[in-house]
């Protein structure tokens, strides 16, 4: 083989070794940039996590941000959730017709024919309708919360109650939220030191309830959005005997 030639395969080898050596500082470039991004992300996502848990459970709750209405729950003196029978669905009496209820405030029972609308979320002794209606209400999935003449008398907890009412908006099923005044024309007083009462007419499929519809009470001596966007969450609209009416 000429010397020529030889110096030509040299050249081919040290070639070859250079587009080798080439192409693996690429392949470790490669590898060096994929860590940074993968190391990237898992910090990013830890992050973001807290921020991405807190929105999903605001859009649970329709983007409702109540925790920080009132006082905490557990500072708010809440009974334990009650249950009791439910009578009265599709029990229509006629406007104007005394109704008596076994519980005060009412989570069940005969009601009158129309309800109150969704539009509404806030009333006052001075303009609240007859309970029958509002009972209507609970039948088609509403949760209303009732303060009593106590709180009426409170500037700063009724604000409160009527932010919270303001968290329910418009006419969306998610929101059938009422805030309205209990008073002694209506029946007997809340139990000592409750000023606030929760109420919701459950059909019992969401909550596993074996014993058909119930009426669902807790009282609370204060007013806590907490407690409150608890209670919505246990029981939802679709968790009633006419989830579907407005």
């Amino acid at each position: 083989m000429s010397k020529a030639s030889k110096d030509k395969d040299r050249r081919a080898v040290v070639e070859e070794l250079r587009r080798e050596q080439e192409r693996a500082e690429k392949r470790r470039t490669t590898m060096i940039i994929a860590a940074a991004v993968g190391v990237g992300l898992v910090i990013i996502g830890l992050a973001a996590y807290p921020l991405l848990k807190d929105a999903r459970t605001q859009s649970e709750l329709g983007g409702r941000d109540l925790a920080g209405l009132g006082v905490p729950a557990a500072d708010a003196g809440c009974t334990e959730v009650m249950a009791t029978k439910a009578e009265g669905s599709a029990d229509h009496r006629p406007e104007g017709e005394p109704l008596a209820y076994d519980t005060s405030p009412p989570a069940a029972g005969p009601h009158y024919p129309t309800w109150a609308p969704m539009t509404r979320k806030f009333y006052t002794p001075q303009d609240r309708p007859e309970v029958g209606y509002l009972v209507h209400n609970l039948e088609h999935g509403y949760n209303v919360l009732w303060y009593d003449e106590s709180l009426a008398d409170d500037d700063e907890q009724l604000a409160v109650v009527k932010a919270i009412a303001q968290k329910f908006p418009g006419t969306d099923f998610e929101n059938k939220f009422i805030a309205a005044p209990w008073t002694s024309e209506d029946g007997a007083p809340f139990p000592d030191g409750a000023q606030v009462a929760l109420t919701h007419w459950s059909l019992g499929g969401t909550n596993g309830n074996p014993e058909g519809q119930q009426g669902i009470t807790q009282y609370c001596d204060e007013v806590s959005g907490e407690a409150v966007a608890d209670f919505v969450e246990d029981y939802p609209y679709t968790d009633s005997p006419e989830p579907g009416a407005s």
